[in-house]
C-alpha cells in the first residue's frame, strides 16, 4: 500500500515514465501499426438497407366462415409489426433468398470449403441469419431491415429480394384459399335452396294453401257472417212457426162451410124475394076473402107463392154457394198460412244450406291447423336454406375479390425506401480504429511500465531506499556511464 501511494505522486508518475519511456514508445507504436495494418487489410463489409411501411388492410380483418357476423379488425399495433418480423425472418424466406441469389455469388467461400457434416445452402442460410437484422421502429408501422455483404451489389440484391420475397409470402400467409371450397358450398346450397322451394310450392298447390293468416282470417270472417245469418235465419223460423200456431188457431175458430155474407147481396136477393113472397100472400088473402079456395084465381094465386118460394130457395141456395166460397177471412188467413208456410220451408232449406257451410269452413281451418306445422317446417326450411344460400354469395365474392387482389400482388405493405448499392462500407472503420489503437496502445505502453516498475526489485530514488530498509540516506551519487 506504501508503495501504490508512492506511485500515486507526480514525481514518481513523471519518474516512472522516465525510467520507462522507450518500452511505452515501443508498445504505442506497435499497438498502431498493427491496428492500422489490420484496417487496412480487413476486406469491407457493406450495409444495404431498407425500410417498408406495414398498413392495416384487409388482411387483418378476420372474415368468419358462416354467419353474418361483423368483420372483426386486429388493431394491436405491437402484435401485428412482431408478425411480419417474423414472417422476414423466417427460414423459408431466406432461403428463397439464397436461392435466387445462389450460393456460389453470395458466400463463394462456403461452396470452395465444403463441409461434409453441413451442406453449403445450410451454412449460408445460418450466415445469412447472423448478417441480417430487422427491427420495427417504435411508435410506427415501420420496419427497417438491414443486411451486410462485402459486395455492396449483392448486399442491395438480397434486400430488394428478400422485401419483394416477403410481400408474396405476407399474401400467402393472410390470403384465404378457401374460394373452391365456398364455390362447392354454394351449388350445393343453390340446389338445397331450390329444392325447398319446390317443395313449398307443391305443399301449398296440393293443400290449396298460400297464407295462413290472410286464409285463417277469412275463414273466420266467413264463419262469423254464417253464423250470424244462420242465427238470423233460426229466429225469423221461430217467429214464423209462432205465426202459423196463431194462424191455424184463428182457422180453427171458423167454420170453413159457414155461410158469410155481406150486407149488399142480403138485400139484393133475399129481401127482394121476400117482398114478392109477402105481396102474393097479401094477394090470396084478399082473394079468399071474395072467393073460395077453389077459386081459380086463388088457385093461381097459391102456384105464385109456391114459384116464388121455390125461386127464393134456388136463388138463397146458389147465392150461399157463391158466397161461401170467397170467404174472404178465411182466404186471408189461408194465405197468410201458405205463404208463412212457404218461408219456414225456405227458411228451412237456408239454414241446411247455413250449417252446411259452416261444416265446410269448420273443416277448412282444421285443414289449416293440420297443415301449419308442415308449412312451418317447409318455410323455415327454406329460411335457412336462403340464408345460408346468401351468406354464402357474399363469402364466395369476398374470396373471389381478395385472391384477385392476392394474384395482382395488391396487399397492405409499402416500400418506403429501396435498398441502394452503398457507397462507403460499414466496416472496417479505419479513423476510429486507428484513434482508438493509439488510446489501446498509450494505455498498454502506461500499463506495462507501472506493472514492471510494481514487480522490480531494484531500487531507484534515494526515499526508496530509505523505506526499504529502514535506514537513513547520507548522500545520493550520480551515475554515469564511462564513454571511453
Amino acid at each position: 500500500m506504501a508503495k501504490k501511494q508512492d506511485l500515486g505522486s507526480l514525481r514518481d508518475f513523471l519518474s516512472i515514465l522516465f525510467k520507462h519511456k522507450s518500452k511505452i514508445v515501443a508498445i504505442f507504436l506497435a499497438t498502431v501499426v498493427t491496428v492500422t495494418i489490420v484496417s487496412f487489410l480487413i476486406p469491407p463489409v457493406y450495409e444495404a438497407k431498407s425500410s417498408i411501411l406495414v398498413k392495416f388492410g384487409r388482411e387483418y380483418i378476420y372474415q368468419p366462415e358462416v354467419g353474418d357476423k361483423s368483420p372483426l379488425i386486429s388493431i394491436n399495433q405491437e402484435e401485428v409489426i412482431n408478425s411480419e418480423i417474423n414472417i422476414l425472418m423466417s427460414r423459408d424466406l431466406i432461403e428463397q433468398v439464397i436461392t435466387g441469389l445462389k450460393v456460389e455469388n453470395i458466400y463463394p467461400e462456403l461452396v470452395e470449403k465444403s463441409s461434409p457434416t453441413i451442406t453449403p445452402i445450410e451454412a449460408a442460410i445460418l450466415k445469412f441469419t447472423k448478417k441480417l437484422a430487422v427491427e420495427g421502429i417504435k411508435k410506427s408501422h415501420v420496419i427497417e431491415l438491414s443486411f451486410q455483404h462485402k459486395n455492396p451489389e449483392v448486399a442491395a440484391k438480397a434486400v430488394n429480394l428478400l422485401v419483394d420475397l416477403f410481400k408474396e409470402k405476407h399474401l400467402q400467409v393472410f390470403s384465404n384459399t378457401s374460394s373452391s371450397f365456398l364455390d362447392r358450398q354454394l351449388i350445393s346450397y343453390e340446389l338445397k335452396l331450390k329444392e325447398s322451394e319446390n317443395k313449398l310450392e307443391v305443399f301449398k298447390q296440393k293443400n290449396q294453401v298460400f297464407s295462413l293468416d290472410e286464409q285463417r282470417s277469412l275463414l273466420l270472417k266467413q264463419h262469423m257472417e254464417l253464423d250470424t245469418s244462420l242465427k238470423n235465419t233460426l229466429n225469423h223460423m221461430y217467429e214464423l212457426q209462432n205465426k202459423l200456431s196463431s194462424l191455424k188457431g184463428q182457422m180453427k175458430t171458423i167454420l170453413e162451410n159457414e155461410p158469410l155474407y155481406t150486407q149488399t147481396e142480403r138485400d139484393k136477393i133475399i129481401t127482394e124475394a121476400k117482398g114478392q113472397l109477402l105481396t102474393l100472400q097479401l094477394k090470396e088473402q084478399d082473394l079468399l076473402r071474395k072467393y073460395k079456395e077453389t077459386n081459380k084465381l086463388v088457385v093461381n094465386a097459391r102456384k105464385g107463392i109456391d114459384l116464388v118460394k121455390n125461386f127464393l130457395k134456388e136463388q138463397e141456395k146458389d147465392i150461399s154457394n157463391k158466397v161461401r166460397t170467397g170467404n174472404i177471412v178465411y182466404q186471408e188467413l189461408e194465405k197468410e198460412k201458405s205463404k208463412a208456410e212457404a218461408e219456414l220451408s225456405a227458411m228451412f232449406a237456408k239454414s241446411a244450406t247455413l250449417r252446411q257451410q259452416l261444416s265446410q269452413i269448420d273443416r277448412e281451418s282444421q285443414s289449416l291447423d293440420l297443415h301449419e306445422k308442415e308449412l312451418q317446417s317447409l318455410k323455415r326450411e327454406q329460411a335457412i336454406n336462403d340464408k345460408n344460400y346468401r351468406n354464402y354469395v357474399d363469402k364466395s365474392e369476398e374470396a373471389r375479390i381478395s385472391e384477385d387482389l392476392n394474384r395482382l400482388k395488391i396487399a397492405n405493405i409499402s416500400v418506403i425506401q429501396a435498398a441502394v448499392a452503398p457507397i462507403k462500407p460499414i466496416k472496417p472503420k479505419k479513423a476510429l480504429n486507428i484513434v482508438l489503437g493509439a488510446i489501446l496502445g498509450a494505455v498498454s505502453g502506461l500499463g506495462y511500465a507501472f506493472l514492471s516498475e510494481y514487480t522490480s526489485q531494484r531500487i531507484s530514488t534515494p526515499d526508496e531506499a530509505e523505506k526499504r530498509l529502514g535506514l537513513p540516506v547520507l548522500t545520493a551519487i550520480s551515475y554515469r556511464e564511462n564513454k571511453d
